[in-house]
């Protein structure tokens, strides 16, 4: 039996109960396992939970007990196996549904092996499945909302959200740029050239391109990663092309003092640290251990000497208005990122929504106060939605008449920085727009005394 589709199952099944996350699973899962595995393992895990809906609504289709009320393992086993069914095509249809049976025993339900034989069966031998099919018209709301939240596999909320915003040819967009399997945007440490990295890269065998928007982030075609030399693969950035954006829309300069509040993992700062030619005073903090120990890894390894602090940015900075330039990249929802988080798709709640905004509020309030009159705040997220973005800089705005928002300037390291700006001036970048997942910033000036 593969120990990759049984170490997916469990991951399954603690994603669903809350107890980790997509990545923090897969990372434990890969311990036991080789390269190959491994990618495999995340490939089931990943895919399973972009799909799931549409996994959910096709097993239904062929099962005599309801699918929300089968135990979790049980559940986990059967929507890995039609995520395989149904969208991985190189796998062999036998060996899907022995492994399958073969992993709900190893998971402790010897009596639902026949059980979950049966509904694989029957799936491979249904030729249609009852799934929504794209309105004929898009302005059928009631038939829009089943097509993306089942077929395209979406919480209801959400893409009722987005349809409302947007449009239901965006909404469509948006929905299956999370489906898809995410490319890569990676850069040489130390600001190495695209085109050199590029060369190194295809020399490796990967499909590389340059960065749509960022000079010198190179694109990776999915799975790409994985088949490269550890050396090389040891020698890349990992990083979101849209996050590269936000550091560089802060526009650190050499010689200036720098403060990145919620820095962890530490790619952002590794960036603002090349913006200021290693010159000035860049300070990066976070706020628990873990995170704090990860920021000192990630830059540890880039060779990028900046002291760290560990703070809670809810409770106040210990610092005066000293810095030229504030990065809070706030912790929020994670909405705008859910091609590379699927887990957060059906974890998030439209309730959760103001318990980030709150914190988002109050570490903008204490962010603010250690800039000096006439210096910079940037504040950003990577969600989609206005509670979290647009709403916190409006009742900031209004409460602090010190600062006013100005146009985001990404710099020059920036193509095409017009496209990335919404008509308020803040950095904007969507899915269906611009291929990027969906962050926001705002730049805030603190007026001069």
């Amino acid at each position: 039996m593969s120990t990759a589709r049984l170490a997916a199952a469990r991951a399954l099944v603690a994603v669903e109960r809350g107890r980790t996350t997509l990545s923090a699973e897969v990372e434990w899962g890969r311990t036991d396992l080789d390269a190959r595995d491994g990618a495999f393992l995340l490939e089931i895990v990943a895919g399973t939970l972009r799909w799931q809906r549409e996994l959910d609504a096709c097993l239904q289709a062929v099962s005599r007990e309801p699918v929300a009320a089968l135990d979790a393992g049980v559940r986990a086993t059967l929507r890995a196996a039609a995520y395989q069914l149904r969208h991985l095509e190189r796998v062999p249809v036998h060996a899907i549904v022995h492994e399958s049976v073969e992993v709900v025993r190893q998971l402790g339900h010897e009596r639902a092996a026949g059980f979950v034989n049966a509904v694989l069966r029957s799936l491979i031998r249904r030729k249609t499945l009852p799934l929504p099919p794209r309105p004929a018209s898009a302005g059928d709301r009631v038939a829009a909302l089943e097509y993306l939240s089942v077929t395209l596999s979406h919480p209801e909320w959400l893409v009722d959200r987005w349809l409302t915003r947007f449009g239901f040819e965006a909404a469509e967009r948006w929905c299956q740029f999370n489906n898809a399997p995410p490319e890569l945007a990676v850069r040489a440490p130390g600001g190495g050239s695209g085109a050199e990295l590029i060369a190194l890269l295809e020399a490796a065998g990967a499909t590389a391109q340059p960065a749509g928007f960022v000079r010198d982030a190179v694109r990776l075609a999915p799975g790409s990663l994985g088949r490269l030399p550890a050396e090389l693969r040891a020698r890349l950035v990992v990083q979101e092309e849209a996050s590269q954006v936000v550091a560089h829309a802060l526009g650190a300069e050499p010689g200036e003092r720098v403060l990145d509040v919620c820095a962890a993992p530490g790619g952002k700062t590794a960036l603002l640290s090349g913006d200021m030619e290693q010159r000035g005073l860049l300070v990066a903090s976070d706020l628990r251990r873990g995170r704090v120990e990860l920021l000192q890894a990630t830059l540890g390894r880039l060779g990028v000497p900046v002291p760290l602090v560990a703070l809670d940015a809810t409770r106040g900075l210990p610092f005066g208005a000293v810095f030229d330039r504030v990065l809070l990249d706030a912790p929020c929802s994670g909405l705008g990122v859910l091609r590379r988080d699927p887990d957060l798709k059906w974890t998030r709640r439209p309730d959760d929504l103001p318990g980030f905004a709150r914190a988002q509020a109050q570490m903008l309030g204490h962010a603010a106060d250690a800039v000096r009159p006439g210096g910079l705040l940037l504040y950003a997220t990577c969600s989609s939605e206005p509670e979290e973005n647009e709403h916190i800089v409006e009742r900031f705005l209004k409460e602090r008449a010190d600062y006013a928002l100005i146009p985001v300037d990404p710099g020059p390291r920036v193509d095409q920085a017009e496209r990335l700006r919404d008509a308020a001036g803040c950095l904007r970048t969507l899915p269906f727009l611009h291929g990027l997942d969906a962050f926001f910033g705002a730049a805030l000036r603190r007026k001069a005394m």
